[in-house]
């Protein structure tokens, strides 16, 4: 299993350092230290311990540091921000790892733009030297870049001309959505494998400005100071601290305090349990149990199980959710939550449980809600069945099942695409998902199906045959079909920079990653830095 979580102590490529309200994160890679053997991380390039780190110091700078106005990003190497991802790691990965990888990238740094637009939060990059690849897409998900103008550094995006695949962390999509650059000079600068220094970089809008190396530091701390203002702190604390999560082996999968999963050949079954403690009813409820409390430790094991399914389970092809204990228990939670999601750690709690439903909704896997007897759908958890490509429900009288709408399902907890999962539920009939949202129902398994809320209703007599057909008819069709399939279902309506990034982005690497003129014996990420060059099949399809 992977250790998702870690600690500032035991960071091996960042250093995080907090000076009042403005924090540093400082990439000085340990070219030493890989994820896994056979590659060094030389030229501040990162694999998946980096990101895993980034991710933990997002987190715990929300949790942790509601001091915290200002965050900037930069280099602990002289004249180098980044190369991207390490190169030999992609081209000696399973094509599941490189995929999952890149998810997993792409989501880090989403939670870095999250931080900024939940929290308030300023992100500064602050390029003190050449910026390439997946460093350029990490400089670019943050809301500023400073590029140090040195005549030597510069930004780049190389995957195209060196690599023969696509910038893999939302880079294209950024540069015409977010930072809003003219498609044509997009196209230069993505087939450019030299990349852009400071003027002409500024020019373009791929950086907000350059500063010669003479005047980089009080630069960047005027900007920094003015930022501060600009921005002021959520809190002046305390924070809490975020402990570890950790999965416990078992016989047939693994388990955490609130969430287990079982492991039968291709099939997972992920069971979440509702609290069993009485819970937080105020902030400072919430600040005394700090990460202990169930919408926290819950979720973050959540979203660790997701992780471990994704990248040490990839033959796993369908999910089975279910959920054990007490409905209200978990509806209680949620309306402490809505009541007082204006105060900073609740306003947390809620983003944090909003990201680990979105990658949720990202996993590549089929995903069915299974409601039965003694299970606990309501609320947040309900979302999480909202979240599914099927829910089967029993409908026995001597068993009796419910499910229940809570007060965060309004918008509260959005998907990539900006809707609420009953607005993408019911995209046809908007004005039924807002009287949901309204209303929140309490349902039974028969008022669910009237109400839109199933995709199977079962009685007692039908319901194990219902079940073990959709197993084995899943079993049955094509992963990568499947793949494509729900990917294409999940996200309708609208579509944003997070939609186009997983929707598009992940689809194009998906199958550039399989293509030879990538990763066969003469594809250009295989062949990079050996003497031999690249062989292209030419034909356009």
């Amino acid at each position: 299993m992977i250790d998702f979580h870690t600690h500032p102590d035991r960071y091996r490529h960042w250093n995080l350092s907090i000076d009042g309200a403005v924090a540093t994160l400082t990439l000085a890679i340990d070219q030493d230290q890989p994820f896994a053997p056979g590659y060094e991380l030389k030229l501040n390039s990162y694999d998946l311990s980096v990101d895993i780190e980034l991710q933990d110091a997002i987190r715990r700078l929300r949790f942790e540091h509601p001091e915290v106005a200002v965050l900037t990003a930069t280099s602990g190497i002289e004249r180098i921000f980044s190369a991207g991802a390490n190169i030999p790691m992609l081209a000696s990965s399973t094509h599941p790892f490189k995929v999952n990888f890149c998810k997993f990238t792409n989501e880090t740094r989403l939670q870095l733009e999250d931080a900024a637009r939940t929290t308030g939060i300023t992100t500064i990059a602050a390029l003190n030297g050449l910026a390439a690849g997946g460093g350029y897409e990490l400089a670019i998900s943050c809301d500023e870049i400073y590029l140090v103008d040195d005549g030597n550094s510069a930004v780049s995006l190389p995957e195209v001309p060196l690599l023969g695949v696509l910038p893999g962390t939302g880079g294209l999509t950024r540069l015409v959505d977010k930072r809003k650059i003219r498609r044509d000079l997009a196209d230069c600068f993505a087939t450019r494998a030299e990349g852009v220094r400071g003027k002409k970089a500024k020019a373009w809008g791929l950086i907000d400005d350059y500063w010669p190396k003479s005047k980089f530091a009080d630069n960047l701390s005027e900007r920094t100071t003015a930022a501060t203002i600009e921005s002021p702190p959520r809190s002046d604390g305390p924070g809490i601290e975020l402990g570890e999560v950790l999965a416990r082996k078992t016989a047939d999968g693994f388990e955490y305090d609130h969430v287990g999963v079982t492991i039968d050949e291709r099939v997972a079954t992920v069971t979440v349990q509702t609290p069993t403690q009485p819970e937080p009813k105020t902030p400072e409820d919430f600040l005394a149990a700090g990460d202990s409390c169930w919408a926290i430790r819950a979720f973050r094991e959540l979203d660790d199980a997701i992780c471990q399914l994704r990248f040490c389970h990839d033959e796993v092809g369908l999910l089975l959710l279910k959920t054990r204990g007490s409905i209200d228990s978990v509806l209680a939670v949620e309306e402490t939550l809505a009541t007082h999601k204006d105060h900073w750690l609740v306003r947390e709690i809620v983003a944090l449980i909003a990201s680990v439903l979105r990658r949720w909704d990202l996993t590549g896997r089929s995903l069915f809600a299974v409601i039965d007897g003694g299970t606990a759908f309501g609320g947040l958890l309900f979302e999480l069945a909202l979240g599914c490509d099927r829910i089967y429900m029993l409908d026995d009288p001597d068993n009796p099942t419910e499910v229940a709408i809570g007060p965060l399902s309004a918008g509260s907890l959005p998907m990539s695409n900006g809707l609420s999962r009953l607005e993408s539920r019911f995209l046809r009939d908007p004005d039924h998902a807002a009287r949901l949202a309204a209303e929140r129902p309490r349902a039974d398994a028969s008022e669910a199906n009237d109400l839109g809320l199933v995709t199977v209703l079962a009685d007692d007599l039908d319901w194990d045959d219902e079940l073990r057909l959709a197993k084995e008819e899943r079993a049955s069709l094509s992963p990568d079909a499947l793949t494509g399939m729900e990917a294409s279902l999940r996200f309708g309506g609208p579509e944003t920079c997070d939609s186009k990034i997983f929707g598009r982005l992940s689809a194009w690497q998906n199958w550039i990653f399989t293509r030879p003129n990538a990763t066969g014996e003469q594809g250009a990420l295989v062949c990079y830095g050996r003497p031999e060059t690249a062989s292209f099949d030419w034909r356009r399809t």
